[in-house]
């Protein structure tokens, strides 16, 4: 759907977000993966050009059609759901680098599949996330994703597909002639916001909105991260918080897609520091099973802001990347259920071991799931010192 030129931007841009990604500048003779679903897969010809060119060994993986998505779910014996091919440890191992491209043929295809068969696969692939995890904390390896508009995502975004492709275009700035620029100027104008909030002591954050009255707490040696690179694009500022103080409830008012299912109106209560699901106008019983995948599924690993300044993202994409960036009128809120970031500990991520994160209350599962609430919003600090600031109102950081 993207034009030569458009794709040529994008590339420019994906490299930017790895190369900011990683702590420590990559060298000649590395290795890159690029992974990508077959939609996308003349950008993946793209990006693996200006990986040579960069001296980068890039190792390519295209993804699985939804009949073999479905086929794998739906025929595989116990056995098969946890099998790890060999060689993808000793791959992970050896990465210095990941670019994603995500491009989906189906957002429903796994719809009847029984939610266990998804959760005992995403937990027997938690091996390899921890072994990137690691290699991330330890400045060897940096990853960055991003979307290729598809027909099907602007079907079940209810958009043409020149509407949705307009919407990347301008969410990614590919409609500048520098982009990588332009996203160079907005990682340092979000570098004062960090520096702002993390400048602060914290006893807990409140989150209060229409249906929504959430406590937050932050936990010690925490700080605010974002614009990173990670995620092309990225407008968000977030933190891993203690998952133990989170109490009140919450409200999911965007709808997504996981795992081939739809969920939409999600209420969660969450009661020291263990949410649940109160009720979803869709998807109910998936949910449910999700945040029950493992022991820390029902726990926030994530609290996160997007300043509706920077984000030009202004209607439901179909797409976590994409929706968990909305800027709109009131920008966006989202929690995560699920895996924590080391990279929200203010001091060496790579000294936090597992028995530091639990000391610390770094939540740890095989799921990170995020659900956003774009309404109006308030977000205040209660400071240690018994004072009160609001932090975020109406979508902007009050910085």
């Amino acid at each position: 759907m993207l034009s030569e030129k458009m794709l040529e931007r994008y590339a420019e841009v994906l490299v930017w977000g790895l190369t900011k990604a990683r702590k420590k500048a990559f060298r000649k003779g590395e290795i890159v993966r690029v992974a990508f679903d077959f939609p996308a897969v003349r950008l993946a010809e793209v990006v693996q050009g200006r990986l040579i060119e960069r001296g980068i060994n890039p190792v390519l993986r295209s993804g699985l059609t939804p009949a073999m998505e479905k086929n794998f779910y739906g025929l595989s014996g116990k056995k098969q759901l946890t099998f790890l091919a060999p060689g993808d440890r000793e791959l992970c191992e050896a990465l210095n680098g990941s670019i994603y491209l995500y491009a989906p043929a189906s957002l429903t295809h796994l719809r009847d599949v029984d939610p266990g068969k998804i959760a005992a696969a995403t937990v027997a692939r938690k091996t390899l996330k921890d072994i990137l995890d690691r290699r991330d904390s330890e400045g060897r390896f940096g990853w960055t994703l991003c979307m290729m508009p598809t027909a099907e995502l602007a079907r079940q975004a209810k958009l043409t597909e020149a509407e949705y492709e307009r919407q990347v275009i301008r969410a990614c700035y590919l409609d500048h002639d520098d982009p990588a620029g332009r996203w160079e100027t907005i990682y340092r104008d979000v570098g004062g916001i960090k520096k702002w909030l993390n400048a602060m002591k914290v006893a807990y954050y409140r989150v209060e909105g229409k249906g929504v009255d959430l406590k937050i707490t932050p936990g010690l040696h925490r700080k605010w991260v974002g614009i990173s690179g990670h995620n092309i694009p990225s407008f968000e500022i977030f933190l891993s918080p203690d998952w133990r103080g989170t109490e009140g409830r919450y409200v999911a008012n965007m709808p997504s897609f996981r795992s081939g299912n739809y969920v939409a109106g999600v209420v969660l209560e969450f009661r020291r520091g263990t949410g649940s699901v109160v009720r979803a106008d869709e998807g109910e019983e998936f949910a449910r099973r999700q945040i029950a995948m493992d022991a820390g599924a029902s726990r926030i690993g994530e609290f996160s802001l997007t300043d509706r300044r920077f984000s030009r993202i202004d209607r439901f994409m179909a797409n976590t990347l994409y929706d968990e960036n909305f800027g709109g009128s009131y920008g966006n809120c989202h929690i995560a259920f699920g895996s924590s970031y080391a990279d929200t500990y203010a001091k060496n991520p790579a000294a936090l071991t597992p028995a530091m994160k639990k000391k610390l209350g770094f939540n740890d599962s095989a799921l990170h799931w995020d659900l956003i609430n774009t309404e109006p919003k308030t977000v205040t600090a209660q400071l240690v010192t018994g004072k009160k600031m609001v932090i975020y109102d109406n979508g902007v950081f009050q910085y």
